[in-house]
């Protein structure tokens, strides 16, 4: 399984989004790999991954995934940090693993058993003809959200230059990234939400500039879990962790660094 392996300090997974690959959240893993020692890899069902994905599973399999990137690396323990999609994985794995979880962080994640909008359930029944036009409209879509999180033009034309690049460089598979939106749609976490006793903590951006993921689905689950914390990544939306990563970073390390309940025994073997 490619695994990939940053920086140094308490060990801390990073899940990846719908996209499925690694590199789309690079900015992230290169901000928190300054305090962390970060572990992030692609979706196991993303032929890169070098890793098995049984469909039956679902939701479960990216749950093995994770418990098998600590396993590889000999860790017992890490910081459970899911992006978006990668927060239902999260989620599931501390409810599932609570020994291996020393906290739990979800960013920006879809509520349980969140509703598509009309024009992306078309989408789940043909993603070969209609993905490439959904991807063409992310930047219209998406651009009040990095005007207020990169208010500078050049900053702006250099991050969407990196984000272009990366789809180039590193292609989505529309057909797997529906398949995965299928299983947003269809998993029901709730009940692992109230089974989770790591710490926990939500972050969001602003309520009204998050145009990918309600907001207000995404601060449910600091009611859903026990004594969860939330917080807001100021100026952003769905994009944060990318847009605004050192900042995104810092958030994290102080939730690791000031909870009284987070406990590093044997985090490592």
């Amino acid at each position: 399984m490619q695994i990939i392996d940053r920086g140094s300090g308490p060990p801390l997974v990073v899940i990846p989004t719908l996209h499925g690959r690694w590199e789309y959240v690079l900015p992230a893993v290169d901000a928190l790999s300054a305090f962390f020692r970060v572990l992030t890899f692609s979706l196991c069902d993303e032929p890169s991954s070098g890793a098995h994905y049984d469909p039956r599973r679902g939701l479960d399999s990216y749950v093995d995934q994770v418990q098998a990137v600590l396993e590889e690396k000999r860790l017992r323990r890490a910081v459970i940090c899911g992006i978006s999609f990668g927060g239902l994985i999260a989620a599931r794995f501390a409810a599932t693993h609570p020994e291996s979880t020393v906290a739990l962080v979800l960013v920006s994640t879809p509520a349980s058993g969140m509703r598509l909008r009309r024009r992306h359930q078309l989408y789940l029944r043909a993603p070969w003809i209609l993905g490439p036009l959904l991807l063409a409209e992310s930047p219209w879509r998406l651009r009040p959200e990095v005007q207020l999180a990169l208010p500078d033009a050049e900053e702006r034309r250099r991050f969407s230059r990196t984000m272009l690049k990366t789809l180039v460089v590193r292609p989505v598979s529309p057909a797997r990234m529906a398949a995965r939106a299928r299983l947003l749609t269809q998993a029901d976490i709730r009940p692992d939400c109230e089974r989770i006793t790591a710490p926990s903590l939500i972050v969001t951006g602003e309520p009204g500039c998050d145009y990918v993921v309600p907001v207000s689905g995404s601060s449910e689950y600091a009611r859903l879990i026990p004594k969860a914390h939330s917080v807001i990544l100021e100026r952003t939306g769905h994009l944060g962790s990318i847009t605004r990563p050192e900042a995104f970073a810092e958030i994290i390390r102080a939730f690791v660094a000031t909870d009284g309940r987070v406990r590093w025994p044997d985090a490592a073997a």
